[in-house]
């Protein structure tokens, strides 16, 4: 978190939260969403400036509640998510880049919804790859030790028994189901905060 930041939360502890203000969408943009897009349930203008979007990544974090926020100043601005708290990004150097830049080494775990979207976990972070992205990454999929058809990928979502992972960075972590309704419980995260 930025010193400016601290500084302010110390000399104005008691702002009131904001919530429903910014959104992260499925694609890893962040989206201000002023009071007509909350009224008719848009998702509102991508953040496009350079200096704001790396001042939101270096203060964004999780309360208690799983509640994920952007630090600003001494308010906390509460996000609804569209998918995860993280949103990955293949990337020609890094293999795969979460939205806020950070590269990703390593997977702790991989999850399949019944959509087909893939979910990663490294180093504590939950996140859905980019819908763009998920079709580079269907290609290093292994089903019982094989490379892995879309045909049969395709099956496995259907409740083949058969035992599907993902190849990265020279190392196979298994890939389990998950139903895209049980993901914010399963990863103790809130979509859409609201106050407490």
């Amino acid at each position: 978190m930025d010193d400016i930041v601290k500084k302010a939360m110390a000399k104005w502890p008691n702002v009131p939260h904001c919530y429903g203000w910014l959104a992260l969408d499925a694609r890893g943009a962040w989206r201000m969403r002023d009071e007509q897009a909350q009224h008719f349930n848009l998702p509102g203008d991508k953040v496009i400036q350079d200096a704001l979007l790396a001042f939101i990544n270096r203060n964004y974090a999780v309360d208690e509640r799983g509640c994920w926020y952007f630090q600003n100043g001494p308010q906390r601005v509460f996000l609804n998510l569209e998918s995860t708290p993280f949103v990955a990004r293949t990337d020609p150097a890094h293999g795969l880049v979460l939205h806020t830049g950070a590269p990703v080494p390593a997977l702790d775990a991989a999850y399949m919804t019944e959509g087909g979207e893939l979910i990663i976990v490294t180093d504590g972070k939950v996140a859905q790859v980019d819908d763009r992205d998920v079709a580079q990454l269907m290609a290093s999929m292994e089903m019982d030790g094989q490379g892995a058809s879309d045909d049969a990928i395709l099956a496995w979502l259907d409740g083949r028994e058969a035992s599907l992972a993902l190849r990265y960075q020279g190392k196979l972590t298994p890939v389990q189901r998950i139903a895209r309704a049980e993901v914010p419980e399963h990863f103790q995260f809130t979509r859409l905060p609201t106050p407490p």
